[in-house]
């Protein structure tokens, strides 16, 4: 059997990880020859969070530092310590659809990375402002523009990666422009990313995600990553998945 993560970075997120958790595919992905491990990253929630997420047996951490790319890194980090063979990450607030897992780990088999993709996907009404569409549309023309290689929505949550993929990116984003990061990883490691349209919901509880500030923050991200591919961490050799 091989073993899958299942990281989900939390940030008051009980109502959707109540709804989330009990849809994993577990016996599904069983049958397919995967064991499951879920892993919660949790920012420092006020609600329930933790609760939920150890009623359902998750293994639990509290991150250092603030943000969801802090929380990703970590989660990375510890995928590697484990001895699983892959990982599938996505927010659980009730946008992403775990039904999908399966999906994108067979994409897997023939690729490092495999991205969900929301925009031609099957979206929900009032799932996504027009601000964020038009905002997710025009950050992944730039992302091509500037690194060249194919990919059709930058700002997804939804990503499966093969252990070789995590050992390879070097990162150190601390906030939503992780995503962002982890594509031009790909790029300069020359990865091999893979595309699955995915469902994308309406999401549960407030939502977290500023359109402008965030999205500049992304856009600065490609910018610098295309004049410095590497992390300063990775270069100095601190190690990029570090959290300080």
């Amino acid at each position: 059997m091989k073993r899958v993560m299942i990281l989900l970075p939390t940030l008051d997120e009980a109502e959707g990880l109540a709804m989330i958790l009990p849809r994993i595919p577990v016996e599904q992905l069983s049958k397919k020859g995967w064991d499951v491990e879920i892993l919660v990253i949790d920012g420092g929630s006020q609600d329930n969070s933790g609760k939920i997420a150890h009623s359902f047996g998750c293994n639990f951490m509290l991150q250092q530092g603030k943000g969801k790319g802090a929380a990703m890194r970590l989660g990375f980090l510890q995928f590697l310590k484990s001895e699983c063979d892959a990982l599938v990450m996505f927010d659980p607030d009730g946008t992403y659809h775990p039904e999908e897992i399966l999906k994108l780990l067979t994409k897997l088999e023939y690729a490092d990375v495999v991205v969900g993709d929301r925009l031609r996907g099957a979206m929900d009404p009032d799932a996504m402002t027009r601000t964020n569409y038009f905002g997710n549309h025009v950050l992944t023309w730039v992302a091509v523009a500037l690194y060249g290689v194919p990919l059709h929505d930058l700002c997804s949550g939804y990503w499966a990666f093969s252990r070789q993929t995590i050992s390879a990116l070097k990162l150190n984003s601390m906030r939503f422009e992780i995503e962002a990061e982890m594509y031009t990883s790909c790029t300069v490691e020359n990865l091999n990313i893979a595309h699955v349209p995915i469902r994308y919901s309406k999401r549960l509880g407030e939502a977290k995600l500023g359109s402008v500030k965030d999205g500049w923050n992304i856009f600065r991200k490609l910018l610098v990553r295309r004049i410095f591919s590497t992390p300063v961490e990775a270069r100095s050799g601190e190690g990029n998945l570090t959290i300080k």
